[in-house]
């Protein structure tokens, strides 16, 4: 493609950082400017009822700026990246139609991998074989699954960490159906279609990590002044979950902060333990997706806080826009 070629291209923004980062209001900022709408890449805010304990844009704010990719499953059900990628894939193009700017913003890794450079070609998850593995897991402990990966798969075992249920779950499934092991198949070459747009990858957090950690903890005092904890006892009320054999596995109650609550719910420890149980699971999700955003290139890091000038010329220099 000639340079001329690539510049007639339809163009999307993509936000990226970690949570408490404040990429919700400068996302919402940047669709209003630049007309934009907003593609959310939040493995939370794909669940209905994730909406407090999730930070998930409120009706004022949806009012404001068309969002994608929220709401989309209950939260007994599962959701790939591979659904995740496909369906925001056709959000994009249908923004891109419209002659919108789509705005990716979020913090799910994995989401944005899957739908910016694709995915390896490995089978769909198979409900079956996972309830047999959550099963075996209740009954052994995870730890116990993870030295089972160890003897299928060391290289994934020496990547996937012993309390890492998700991960492990996924490996031993990707094992049980197909008889190879998931580290092959991620080495295979991936299967997808160009992104329909260039792409500005931009990235932000605060450079003292200690402000971060304040945001985080500031927020979910405020998630919990907000009643985030009565948004947890409906989840627990819903006949589906009541019925669902392990749901601390299910991939919506593992959510960050929802975990916590459901076993201060169990009778887990007091209030203050629940709440420093939860920032502290926040701040490991924190330090998860600074890790990620190191390793993806291509992003430039920015902290809005004394740089937002920058970003701002950024965007408007992309997408061809004055910046004020």
């Amino acid at each position: 493609m000639s340079g001329d070629d690539a510049a007639d291209r339809a163009r999307a923004i993509v936000l990226m950082g970690p949570t408490a980062s404040g990429k919700t209001a400068l996302a919402l900022d940047w669709a209003e400017r630049f007309g934009g709408e907003i593609v959310s890449v939040d493995s939370a805010l794909v669940y209905r009822g994730l909406d407090i304990g999730a930070a998930k844009p409120d009706a004022a704010e949806r009012r404001r700026v068309p969002h994608h990719m929220l709401d989309l499953r209950d939260p007994w059900q599962s959701y790939s990246a591979a659904e995740f990628a496909a369906d925001a894939r056709r959000a994009v193009e249908e923004i891109l139609h419209r002659g919108r700017v789509p705005i990716l913003a979020g913090g799910t890794g994995l989401y944005f991998a899957a739908l910016l450079d694709g995915l390896s070609p490995m089978p769909e998850a198979d409900p079956a074989t996972r309830a047999a593995i959550a099963a075996e897991a209740a009954e052994l402990g995870w730890s116990a699954l993870h030295a089972r990966l160890e003897t299928i798969d060391a290289e994934a075992a020496a990547r996937i960490k012993p309390g890492d249920a998700q991960r492990i779950q996924r490996a031993l499934e990707v094992h049980r159906l197909t008889g190879i092991p998931i580290s092959e198949w991620q080495r295979r070459p991936t299967e997808s279609p160009p992104f329909p747009a260039q792409v500005l990858s931009l990235a932000i957090a605060p450079a003292d990590r200690a402000i971060l950690h304040a945001r985080i903890a500031a927020r979910f005092d405020a998630m919990l002044a907000a009643g985030f904890l009565d948004e947890v006892r409906r989840l627990r009320a819903m006949p589906e979950l009541q019925a669902h054999p392990a749901p601390l596995e299910l991939p919506a109650i593992r959510a960050v902060g929802y975990r916590q609550a459901w076993e201060f719910l169990d009778g887990q420890g007091d209030a203050a333990m629940f709440r420093e149980r939860g920032i502290a699971a926040t701040r490991q999700l924190a330090k998860r997706q600074f890790t990620w955003l190191r390793g993806r290139s291509g992003a430039r890091l920015f902290d809005p806080a004394v740089q937002r000038d920058a970003l701002d010329a950024e965007v408007a220099a992309f997408l061809g826009r004055r910046p004020g």
